[in-house]
């Protein structure tokens, strides 16, 4: 077993490996698709997409196309942001159902709790209509596990309350010097297993010297550290990567940040100036 491979359970029982193969930024078509299919040969077994990515196709080809038998790979896949009623919530379900054409989703979430275009408004009572056709998605059985992505304290509680099955997972983004302590608390309460997006800030970690100097220690790189002091939090790491190489890097975790290391890099604030944040 290594990291890729590990397993954590989320609350339905469900295995889910620990790390995650990220697709954000990733153009559709054959670039998307050597990078799944690099990451899938690098001993990925977890690939992470979204409608909004526009790769849903590329992803579920490179899965197709890999000779792994499906109940292998854990494809997690999001509802658009701008989906707001529960009609529109299962017509893009649909759509990502064709798109990924793989029978099943693993894992689907409600992107965001606001569309894109109106970051931080108050979509609570929209929501909850997308919450239940979540609902009924997963108990169609065509997904396996449901959640949220990007939702703050207020707006996680309140699909929480008014559920009837509650969310599995939330994911967020989460790097070191940026932890969003107060919601993964609030996810965790309610009984969430949290993923954290960008661990390496989109690459403006990669600079950070106080970083560098635990990577070089262990004789690691910097990336390594970022996922690794992911799992060390029991926060599951989306990385992502185009390159061959750094896809192969990023699956060497077999290494443990010190405790000191960890007090460390929990202290750190500002790690990587320009990185962009969500409004909460």
């Amino acid at each position: 077993m290594t990291a890729l491979t590990e397993t954590w359970q989320l609350p339905n029982g469900v295995a889910i490996p620990q790390v995650g193969f990220g697709t954000w930024q990733i153009p559709a078509g054959e670039t998307a698709q050597a990078a799944v299919t690099a990451a899938l040969e690098a001993g990925y077994r977890h690939i992470d997409t979204a409608w909004q990515y526009k790769n849903e196709a590329s992803v579920g080809a490179a899965v197709r196309a890999s000779g792994l038998p499906r109940d292998q790979v854990f494809v997690t896949s999001k509802l658009p942001a701008h989906a707001k009623d529960y009609d529109a919530a299962m017509a893009a379900f649909h759509e990502s159902m064709t798109n990924l054409d793989l029978g099943y989703i693993d894992m689907y979430l409600i992107h965001a709790p606001w569309p894109w275009a109106e970051l931080g408004a108050d979509y609570r009572k929209q929501n909850r209509e997308v919450w239940r056709a979540m609902e009924d998605i997963y108990e169609s059985g065509k997904v396996r596990a449901i959640g949220i992505s990007n939702f703050n304290v207020r707006d996680l509680t309140d699909v929480v309350d008014h559920a009837r099955i509650a969310p599995m997972a939330l994911q967020l983004q989460y790097y070191i010097g940026f932890t969003e302590d107060a919601i993964v608390s609030a996810a965790r309460k309610a009984g969430m297993l949290v993923e954290g997006f960008s661990p390496l800030a989109t690459g403006f970690l990669l600079n950070n010297p106080a970083v560098q100097a635990i990577a070089d220690a262990h004789h690691v790189s910097v990336a390594q550290v970022a996922i690794r002091y992911c799992l060390q939090n029991q926060v599951l790491p989306l990385p992502k990567a185009t390159s061959p190489a750094h896809i192969q890097a990023n699956a060497q975790l077999d290494f443990t940040l010190t405790a000191d290391d960890m007090v460390t890099l929990d202290g750190l604030t500002d790690t990587a100036p320009g990185e962009d944040h969500n409004v909460y």
